[in-house]
């Protein structure tokens, strides 16, 4: 439809996998992740789980603990979504990459 903004979920490529699959716990988290590992959004899922502090499952290649300590090493972003925007900007993030 003209004039609808498309959303980055919408290709996001877990869009059509079993979420428990994507909530999964221990080793099984692992292969969540693998779902991410070429997904075009996945710079903008990271972000939107951080900016919204989203506590379980794996968003962007990365699971609740690993975000709990992004966010513990870097707590003075006040927008991921921005961070990551300017670092692709600037050359030094590409959508695939994870922030550290």
């Amino acid at each position: 439809m003209p004039g609808v903004r498309e959303v980055w979920w919408e290709r996001a490529r877990c869009r059509t996998v079993d979420p428990d699959r994507l909530f999964a716990e221990g080793a099984a988290q692992n292969d969540a992740k693998r779902i991410c590992t070429s997904c075009v959004v996945r710079t903008d899922c990271l972000a939107h789980a951080l900016d919204e502090r989203i506590e379980y499952g794996v968003w962007g290649g990365m699971t609740e603990r690993e975000r709990r300590a992004l966010l513990r090493r870097r707590p003075t972003v006040t927008s991921w979504q921005r961070l990551f925007r300017t670092a692709q900007a600037e050359g030094s993030l590409t959508s695939n990459k994870q922030a550290s």
